[in-house]
């Protein structure tokens, strides 16, 4: 368990180590977004894959590939890490091109339950995971006037977390943050008739154990309880990388719920298949995931 940090450290951070970062991050920001889209993706991934391997995460995405695939030799989980940053540093190179990744460089399968979803006069959710660049699905949906509020977390430094906000702009103009507040925020949008995107991917301490890879992870069921409680369609989405800052994204019909009439093991039975869903997917293209996730438990 980390120390924790001084008051004299939590006063350094925010008056000195944020404003440093800040500044770095927008410098990054601001030479992607000089570069033509191709150029800025390139050079993301080359920085992500250079210098990613070295960094402490990479311990965790070994570990974590390890006890994934553990019929994988050393050399294949190392190339899973190199092609892992490389798709990071991709990610966050195409923030400042979201739009033209929009408009240009995504192929939608199921484009008919996007148009559904938009056009049957209730709300909806769509789930996914941190897949290739899993800003994009947004960023489609909305170009086809389906505009989705996006549950995120917040970054610990606010500076930084203003310019997420802006860049996640083309994807949406309703960007909701975790946490009690956004919880209510959520409910609301959703029970006026808004649409959500929600990440389903990530550790959540109180949330509910679900298998995935074998292992229980702590998953959050927010997707499965309002979508069940209110009612409303929710589909799966997923997103491929296919070349360099070209895209797939392939949205399903939406799930059916389970009906045994215990809301919380209907839950939990929800999203053990969404959880399934999501390894198939990983799978697939183990490269495109990020493995650095604290899923599961050390």
């Amino acid at each position: 368990m980390a120390k924790p940090r001084s008051p004299l450290q939590r006063w350094l951070t925010r008056r000195i180590g944020y404003p440093v970062e800040a500044v770095l991050v927008h410098g990054v920001c601001r030479l992607f977004q000089a570069l033509p889209l191709d150029r800025a993706s390139a050079l993301g991934g080359w920085i992500g894959r250079t210098v990613g391997p070295w960094l402490p995460n990479s311990a965790r995405a070994r570990r974590n590939l390890t006890r994934a695939f553990p019929e994988k030799g050393r050399a294949e989980i190392e190339t899973i890490i190199r092609g892992m940053w490389d798709n990071l540093g991709r990610t966050i190179a195409e923030y400042p091109h979201l739009e033209q990744i929009g408009r240009e460089r995504i192929e939608v399968i199921g484009i008919e339950h996007v148009d559904r979803l938009r056009e049957d006069g209730k709300a909806g959710i769509m789930v996914s995971g941190h897949l290739a660049n899993w800003e994009v699905q947004s960023v489609a949906a909305r170009l086809r006037g389906l505009e989705l509020g996006l549950v995120y977390r917040a970054p610990n430094n606010p500076m930084v977390g203003e310019l997420l906000v802006r860049l996640r702009g083309a994807a949406s103009g309703n960007q909701i943050p975790k946490g009690p507040e956004g919880a209510r925020i959520l409910l609301r949008h959703l029970t006026r008739g808004g649409h959500v995107g929600m990440l389903i991917d990530q550790k959540m301490n109180d949330g509910i154990a679900v298998p995935f890879f074998g292992r229980d992870a702590m998953t959050a069921p927010a997707a499965a309880v309002l979508g069940m409680k209110l009612k409303l369609p929710l589909c799966p989405a997923r997103t491929e990388r296919l070349e360099g800052a070209r895209f797939r994204v392939t949205v399903l019909p939406p799930e059916e719920y389970p009906t045994s009439g215990d809301r919380n093991a209907d839950a939990r039975i929800l999203m053990e298949r969404l959880n399934r869903l999501l390894e198939d997917w990983i799978r697939d293209k183990p490269a495109q995931w990020l493995w650095i996730h604290r899923r599961w438990p050390d």
